[in-house]
């Protein structure tokens, strides 16, 4: 079967990425409903447990800048291929910890892997694509981890009910199975990862000698001074803050404790939130190249802060399922925008700039969490939502002096 007609020119790295991409989000999402029950087997209370899954996306989070300037000493690809063995070794043994010390460290020594893994594919990503293509590159990339995400999930309900330990083996599999791609599909580190070969002569009969040009570096410094990357980071934050953030933490206790339904309608918002955004991905990253960033960005924040007020004022499953909806068509949007725009401003290599612009979602889905929590504890989740909704506008509104498009 061939590839729709839009995306045949993207590159050929676009494809492989969403592909290790998949195979790492399937097997992420086969682990995480298991490591908190897993660590109430080592006599943990639930706020232990709770924290071993905190370790994950916490040294995510801190090792960002370590992450970005070891993609800037290495290149992309082996940085990405140490990112995904760090997952994988120490997710193997977490799956045989014998206490409770053990997991928690091991699952923290996967997140800098995961950080690692993150930060190179997405620069890679980013410098192969042209200001043209940089929205519907991050769209196939990002429907990769959602299919994952996806599958993955249900494959794991199932793996549980046999062991506790067996999704720990299964992700290093997957994880092992994404380093195989990524060695055999993407270029050596001579074609792109290292120096830009760049030939300056004046005819091929020329005997004047090659001159070599160093792919250009972007810093961190020069990129804050950019305003589309400011609002890039903002947008960001925004994504870690509702997507990740309070959209994982509020809708299961909005279900449960305030609509009163059963818990298997938790798991029919978040699928029919996942399939609505996996639909729209790819019109997204084409719109968000061919309308402009600036309106795709403002269009987004405005819609994913509008479902999450609608979110509060839902009455059943019916009114739940359509807030989804309308968020999913949010999170689609936002969460390729501000990627689009680090691409524009981020010349050749700039690992430490794009850590920095991953922090910040890492940053927004560390907050959200613990914001809304305590909105609702001290408040109501009506209170936590419109809240919730207003940082994620405010977010958004740094895009107004972002460029509508990229420049020439």
């Amino acid at each position: 079967m061939k590839a729709p007609a839009s995306l045949r020119g993207l590159p050929r790295e676009t494809f492989v990425l969403a592909l290790v991409a998949f195979c790492v989000a399937l097997g992420f999402g086969i682990v995480v409903p298991a490591v908190p029950l897993f660590a109430l087997q080592f006599g943990v209370g639930t706020t232990a447990a709770g924290a071993v899954v905190s370790a994950f996306a916490l040294m995510r989070l801190v090792s960002g800048l370590a992450g970005g300037r070891l993609v800037d000493r290495v290149g992309e690809r082996v940085a990405l291929m140490a990112g995904l063995a760090i997952v994988a070794v120490s997710s193997l043994f977490a799956g045989l910890a014998v206490n409770y010390p053990q997991l928690l460290i091991l699952r923290g020594v996967g997140g800098i892997g995961s950080a690692i893994f993150t930060i190179a594919s997405t620069s890679l990503l980013l410098r192969v694509a042209s200001s043209a293509q940089r929205g519907q590159t991050q769209s196939v990339y990002r429907g990769g981890f959602l299919l994952g995400g996806i599958i993955g999930p249900a494959f794991g309900g199932a793996v549980i009910g046999f062991s506790l330990r067996a999704p720990f083996f299964l992700y290093v599999a997957t994880l092992v199975l994404a380093m195989a791609v990524a060695a055999a599909m993407l270029p050596r580190a001579a074609l792109r990862d290292e120096l830009a070969q760049v030939t300056l002569g004046v005819a091929e009969e020329s005997s004047a000698p090659e001159v070599v040009v160093p792919l250009p570096r972007t810093s961190l410094r020069t990129a804050l001074e950019s305003r589309a990357y400011r609002a890039a980071l903002a947008g960001n934050f925004a994504v870690g803050f509702s997507v990740l953030g309070v959209r994982s933490t509020v809708v299961p206790l909005l279900v449960v404790r305030h609509l009163h339904l059963a818990p298997g309608w938790i798991g029919a918002a978040f699928v029919v939130a996942a399939l609505v955004q996996a639909v729209l991905l790819l019109p997204a990253g084409k719109a968000v190249d061919e309308i402009g960033r600036r309106p795709m960005l403002l269009a987004g924040g405005a819609i994913t802060a509008v479902s999450l007020g609608g979110l509060a004022l839902v009455t059943g499953p019916v009114t739940l399922l359509l807030a989804m909806t309308v968020f999913a068509a949010g999170a689609a949007v936002l969460g390729v925008a501000p990627a689009a725009i680090v691409g524009d401003v981020v010349a050749g290599r700039g690992g430490t700039a794009v850590a920095v612009w991953q922090m910040a979602s890492d940053l927004g889905s560390v907050i959200g969490p613990l914001a809304a929590g305590l909105l609702i504890d001290h408040g109501s989740f009506g209170v936590a939502l419109f809240v919730s909704g207003a940082v994620v506008a405010v977010c958004t509104l740094m895009g107004v002096r972002v460029p509508a498009r990229p420049a020439a």
